[in-house]
């Protein structure tokens, strides 16, 4: 315990953090070089690895080619992309001159990814050709003015092997050496993270953030030198994967990843690869219960499943022990947000404990806080849960207060400690929906609802759903005299919103929005209101 009552404490953090180095950029530097020749990544689909060497080589290449092009320190660059290869070199290369890379989701539309663009303001974008589309169209629509480099052929564009072609290659192990700068205050990433007031928010992680993460991996795998290899599905512009990618690379293991779940290539990965570790998020692990293909293949190699994004319920944990026999798995969840950079509690104890989300990672303070008088609550006690530490992000762009006075970051999810110390989470004080680890922010959406002519209010919540987690579903009130239908209703925001934000759960009309006197929804109550509709 901290000196404070009811203050809980993680264990000590780690006593080098950046490993000796000045900077991300040299930290991944030196990183990198120590494992040579070992196989970094594999394709799942085309089964292609690419060595530690590779990556160095490539990411110094396309670091030399973006300081010839004049992309200084400082400057962000956007990337906008499923998992590739590319993917990572491109974020190392902006490590190793000291820029920012703003990662923004390649199913984003262009109305999207106008305000992504507006908001971060990027040098230059790497994208790749399933997200093409919607970037062209938003940077001709938009305000913000950007060059564009492709990972995929597209006419006379520049592309990725360009860059690397025409590269200088002026930047060498042996010759180059990434500035030194202040690691706590220098944003190494941008992500976007949807807030409660409407479109989505630029989160600024630190160089000292992710230092802080690659030292927690490193002291996990240290723990665990059996864990050696990995299938990584998450994806990397969402903060639980791109983290988790980048903790990887910083031990010496090799991932195989997959640009999108299918769930037969999934499963073939697993048992062409044996990995020791997957990293799934609730929906996966429905699929790894439920689904009968997973009896078709061998799973025997997976020695544990680490789970996060939403909270995994004791029946699915129990259906996985039962199909996926391998002795001594372990099935272990965390709790993070994109403003903490990467779990900030972790379960890993031997002995299960279902429900939990675990313990405080190293370094970290926890407490948990009325919610009238924000006094700090003992053991079992519900409240809002706040963190502070090296993993709490810098802040959001244009903002920049977003911690108290103390340095606490008030999370809005309701929980409580147990006597040992694990957290568990019972609920969320914000208003963001969770589909599949996405946030959903319901204001985002009514606002699409409310530019339809034919709309005259609207409301979305979330809906129960049991591979989901939850489902944005609307209700809305038809202007007087039109004939709208549910179904002219889900298109016309399908068509507007990404594949995340679409109205699963459906659209219900209703003669009035409950509101509080001010204007506020009362969207407890139309939660309330679906759960009586959903048992007739």
């Amino acid at each position: 315990m901290a000196t404070e009552t009811h203050i809980i404490s993680g264990p000590p953090a780690p006593s080098n953090l950046a490993l000796g180095t000045r900077s991300l950029g040299e930290l991944f530097l030196k990183v990198l070089q120590q494992p040579s020749d070992a196989v970094a990544l594999i394709n799942g689909i085309t089964g292609q690895e690419y060595s530690y060497r590779e990556l160095l080589e490539r990411s110094l290449h396309l670091a030399s080619y973006l300081h010839d092009h004049k992309v200084q320190p400082g400057d962000v660059v956007a990337v906008v992309s499923e998992n590739r290869v590319e993917y990572p070199i491109t974020m190392m290369a902006l490590f190793l001159i000291g820029s920012t890379a703003a990662l923004f989701n390649p199913n984003y539309t262009s109305r999207e990814l106008i305000h992504a663009l507006n908001l971060t303001k990027p040098k230059l974008v790497f994208v790749s050709s399933q997200a093409r589309p919607a970037l062209y169209r938003a940077c001709e629509s938009g305000k913000q003015l950007t060059i564009i480099i492709n990972y995929d052929a597209y006419g006379g564009t520049t592309t990725f092997a360009d860059c690397l072609r025409r590269s200088s290659k002026s930047f060498t192990p042996r010759t180059f050496l990434p500035a030194p700068v202040d690691t706590t205050s220098e944003v190494a990433i941008i992500v976007m993270s949807s807030g409660t007031t409407g479109l989505p928010k630029g989160v600024l992680i630190t160089q000292a953030n992710v230092m802080a993460t690659m030292a927690n991996t490193r002291e996990v795998m240290e723990q665990r030198m059996e864990l050696r290899s990995f299938v990584d599905i998450l994806p990397w512009y969402h903060v639980a994967g791109g983290m988790a990618m980048l903790g990887l690379l910083g031990v010496g293991l090799h991932t195989v990843y997959l640009p999108k779940f299918d769930p037969e290539t999934y499963l073939r990965c697993v048992e062409r690869y044996r990995p020791h570790v997957l990293n799934i998020v609730p929906p996966i692990a429905v699929f790894l219960a439920k689904h009968p293909m997973v009896d078709e293949f061998d799973l025997s190699s997976v020695e544990m499943i680490t789970c996060g994004a939403a909270p995994l319920s004791k029946e699915v944990e129990d259906l996985i022990y039962a199909r996926i026999k391998t002795p001594g798995l372990k099935i272990r969840q965390g709790y993070g947000m994109s403003e903490t950079t990467q779990a900030i509690t972790f379960y890993d104890a031997e002995t299960p404990k279902p429900g939990t989300v675990g313990r405080l990672r190293p370094g970290q303070l926890g407490k948990v806080i009325d919610l009238d008088t924000g006094k700090a609550l003992g053991p079992y006690q519900n409240g809002e849960l706040c963190f502070k530490g090296s993993l709490i992000m810098k802040g959001y762009i244009g903002i920049d207060q977003v911690t108290d006075a103390e340095g606490w970051l008030r999370t809005g999810d309701i929980g409580y400690y147990d006597s040992e110390h694990d957290f568990f989470i019972v609920d969320r004080l914000k208003e963001l929906i969770k589909y599949k680890a996405f946030q959903v922010p319901p204001a985002e959406l009514e606002a699409v609802l409310l530019s339809h002519p034919d709309v005259k209010d609207a409301a979305v919540i979330g809906v129960p759903d049991d591979r989901a987690g939850e489902l944005p579903m609307a209700y809305v009130v038809p202007k007087d005299g039109t004939t709208l239908t549910s179904e002219q209703i889900r298109q016309y925001v399908d068509d507007r919103v990404s594949t995340e934000k679409k109205l699963r759960g459906g659209v219900r009309f209703v003669g009035e929005i409950p509101k509080t006197a001010s204007g506020k929804i009362l969207r407890r109550t139309l939660r309330d209101l679906a759960n009586q509709q959903s048992k007739l």
